[in-house]
């Protein structure tokens, strides 16, 4: 028999459904290779938890009230708090803390049948692009243990590709899900903000904080991205949008699609993949798309403003960490300011504490209007910007998701360095865009290309369509790495 561990979502639930095999041999095969692995994709795993899941699974499938997840096991991002799991956000500060709740997302997939398998490795609380940022210890690129898996949601996109799980969940603030997924050469797809839930995501940036797929194909992405999407009356930035089945136009194919190439953006990444996403185009032109020269030179300030943004709602956010209602506290000190100030000092990582810094910083007294509020101006112009290209030249928009394939650990250590890595993808974060990789290529050296995709706000339909589009001609997606 073929190995489950190596099938998609879709071929899982076809076994599944023809009772070829049972919600517990398939969660049994993942946790034996899961504790057989030494990537460190995985934070924490509870078999019992898991098994009782696919036995419930089982029952539902054996009664004829299996949904098209029922008895898949997915793994979810330590960002999102869980009951039955820890929810440390790799951080120190969070460690062995249990949440009396789950997250909408979590709770959403659990009610459609779907199995935990555990919680995936990640930067500390989603802050950086490496996963090497984590608390506990770095997350290993399958591929290549010397190179990074991409951050921060390293855990999720590393365990995809080495088939330690058929999908997992992710989040993306300015690139999370997208450079991982393209580091590590899997699908990855971060929906329009707003439209899944934040409610029970540890938050970071919320006013970019998005969750979202990660999967071996565009259909898997689909298939579960339909039942995380819809209106959640407890987070406030919640889109009033239905749920939608995001597979029903996934063959609507590409001719007459018009896509949007900033030649530009072309021009600064390496020639290996530049040749790689110009075949990929190519492909789409066979398929009857269209191609479109565009110009976005207002995303090209997406950095320095995501930068600015993003490190101030971080002061603001991480400030309840403090050592008096939930998370670490400092075994020694003077006083209730010196407890909290020993508190954050033990608990919070490098990264983290730079960008509190940074966030301060731009929102005190005199730096408020210069830094900030000029930062918020232009993330309007650049959103403006999306809105108008698509209004009059494309419908969707291709470009690199990085300018290379993953970099080595030793490699980009000054902070600035690794935070101009985010120069593809921070402005269809900025502008709340559905935006998504998917494998394109492969380097010289063995490792995986990725090809981003960008469609206008609630558009995942579209940007799905078009990945499988290119998924049914080509067979990068289906390529793992040696030994998994």
């Amino acid at each position: 028999m073929t190995d489950i561990t190596r099938l998609t979502v879709a071929e899982t639930h076809r076994l599944l459904s023809d009772k070829k095999v049972s919600a517990v041999e398939v969660a049994q095969a993942y946790l034996n290779k899961i504790q057989g692995s030494d990537l460190n994709a995985y934070l924490s795993v509870n078999a019992d938890a898991t098994l009782e899941q696919a036995r419930h699974a089982d029952q539902l499938i054996a009664e004829g009230k299996a949904g098209t997840l029922t008895g898949i096991p997915i793994a979810h991002k330590d960002i999102f708090v869980t009951r039955e799991w820890p929810s440390t956000a790799a951080s120190k500060m969070l460690e062995g803390y249990m949440s009396p709740f789950d997250a909408t997302v979590v709770e959403q997939l659990k009610s459609a049948g779907m199995v935990c398998l555990g919680k995936t490795n990640c930067d500390e609380f989603a802050m950086g692009s490496t996963n090497a940022n984590s608390a506990y210890g770095k997350t290993l690129n399958p591929w290549n243990k010397d190179v990074v898996p991409g951050g921060s949601s390293g855990g999720s996109a590393s365990c995809v590709a080495a088939r330690l799980a058929p999908v997992a969940t992710a989040t993306d603030t300015g690139g999370s899900i997208r450079q991982p997924a393209a580091f590590c050469g899997v699908t990855g797809i971060k929906p329009t903000y707003g439209r899944p839930s934040r409610w029970g995501m540890i938050a970071f940036a919320s006013s970019l904080d998005t969750a979202g797929v990660i999967a071996q194909t565009a259909e898997d992405c689909a298939l579960v991205l339909s039942k995380m999407i819809g209106f959640d009356h407890r987070d406030s930035t919640s889109i009033e949008l239905p749920s939608e089945d995001l597979t029903a136009s996934l063959n609507n194919g590409v001719n007459g699609l018009r896509i949007g190439v900033p030649r530009a953006w072309l021009d600064k990444v390496n020639p290996e993949l530049k040749k790689s996403i110009e075949e990929a185009l190519n492909e789409y032109q066979k398929l009857g798309a269209k191609l479109v020269d565009i110009e976005l030179p207002t995303a090209d300030l997406g950095v320095p403003v995501y930068y600015i943004i993003a490190p101030a709602e971080a002061s603001s956010n991480l400030s309840r960490f403090d050592g008096v209602r939930y998370g670490h506290r400092a075994e020694k000190y003077d006083d209730l300011l010196d407890m909290i100030k020993r508190s954050r000092d033990e608990g919070f990582g490098a990264e983290p504490k730079r960008r509190i810094l940074i966030g301060t910083y731009v929102l005190s007294h005199g730096y408020y209007d210069a830094y900030y509020i000029k930062a918020q101006r232009v993330r309007r112009l650049i959103a403006e910007e999306f809105d108008r290209t698509f209004a009059n030249l494309c419908d969707v928009i291709a470009t690199p998701v990085s300018t290379d394939a993953a970099f080595g650990y030793e490699d980009n250590k000054d902070p600035l360095s690794l935070y101009l890595s985010d120069l593809y993808t921070v402005p269809g974060s900025l502008a709340g865009l559905p935006s998504m990789s998917i494998p394109c290529g492969m380097s010289s050296k063995g490792l995986p290309f990725g090809l981003q995709l960008i469609a206008p706000k609630c558009a995942e339909s579209r940007i799905l369509s078009v990945a499988h589009a290119f998924q049914k001609e080509t067979d990068w997606h289906t390529k793992a790495p040696i030994g998994y």
